[in-house]
């Protein structure tokens, strides 16, 4: 099977974007599949899903603001004229704008952990443009301030003392994941999630961390969960401790619309760790399109 590849950069919003698409050479236009990646990552660890997904669609990979290739501008002039925030509403807004820079009206989306929470926030306020939904390893949280503390004064440490030569720590990218996951991933993947998140710009992966584990996130999460109005499939991982599949089902539990499972051992990756049991459902999920 021969996929393309093809990577550009598009300014959204006075940021340059990276993207790139997925798909099989072909001679006739196929829906658009987004993924939208999760907090200190980039699309890359998306790109076995998206191939294996690409007899049926185009996939759209891009990088999230301040992550992967999407680097913010560092000139004091640049940076000044930018008023964007880093709450997940904006990085919806960024997504808006991406679709319309490249023309894509309606399109499928799949977004993981934050990203799934940036999607669902897509989903509420651009219902119109959006098919079908694929969330994975989100849901909802109780408010604990004392706990919320701790977790951001942590994520402050860990944000700030990142430096290159972690990567030529022998195991370090195994150390690093090891909290994500339940079943072993690939070498490469290890290390692109390593590199991905030293690279991640200072003020994103610090502002991010505070708006998606935050009050706000914990009062108004329930209610765009509740307000999706497209068939949605929300996937948990049985061992995520992360984000516990509990959440999850706490979250699906608010709406009929959407569909929830559980991928059996595995954590906060279960695309990686499981990848044919991942797709399966996906594919089930897609089939029953009406």
């Amino acid at each position: 099977m021969t996929i393309d590849s093809l990577k550009d950069k598009v300014n959204v919003r006075g940021v340059e974007h990276y993207y790139e698409w997925i798909r099989q050479p072909q001679t006739y236009s196929k829906p658009v599949m987004a993924f939208v990646h999760g907090w200190g990552g980039s699309s890359r660890y998306w790109r076995s899903t998206a191939k294996a997904l690409s007899d049926r669609f185009d996939c759209l990979l891009y990088d999230l603001r301040g992550f992967g290739r999407s680097r913010l501008p560092h000139s004091s002039t640049e940076s000044s004229s930018l008023k964007l925030s880093y709450e997940l509403e904006e990085y919806a807004k960024d997504l808006a704008a991406l679709l319309d820079a490249l023309h894509l009206d309606k399109i499928y989306l799949h977004g993981h952990s934050m990203g799934a929470s940036v999607a669902a926030w897509f989903l509420t306020s651009y219902p119109e443009r959006v098919k079908r939904a694929i969330l994975a390893c989100n849901g909802i949280f109780e408010y604990d301030e004392k706990a919320f503390a701790a977790f951001h004064k942590f994520g402050g440490y860990v944000v700030k003392f990142r430096y290159h030569w972690f990567l030529n720590i022998p195991f370090a990218d195994r150390i690093f994941m090891s909290r994500f996951l339940h079943r072993p991933i690939s070498r490469q993947d290890r290390r692109a999630f390593l590199e991905d998140f030293l690279l991640a710009d200072y003020e994103a992966a610090l502002g991010t961390i505070y708006t998606s584990v935050s009050q706000k996130a914990v009062e108004i999460m329930p209610q765009k969960f509740a307000q999706i109005s497209v068939p949605t499939l929300l996937i948990s991982g049985e061992k995520d401790i992360i984000i516990p599949a509990a959440m999850g089902r706490q979250a699906a539990a608010l709406n009929q619309t959407i569909e929830y499972i559980e991928i059996p051992k595995t954590a906060h990756f279960p695309m990686l760790e499981d990848a044919e049991t991942y797709l399966l459902r996906v594919r089930e999920f897609l089939e029953n399109e009406n």
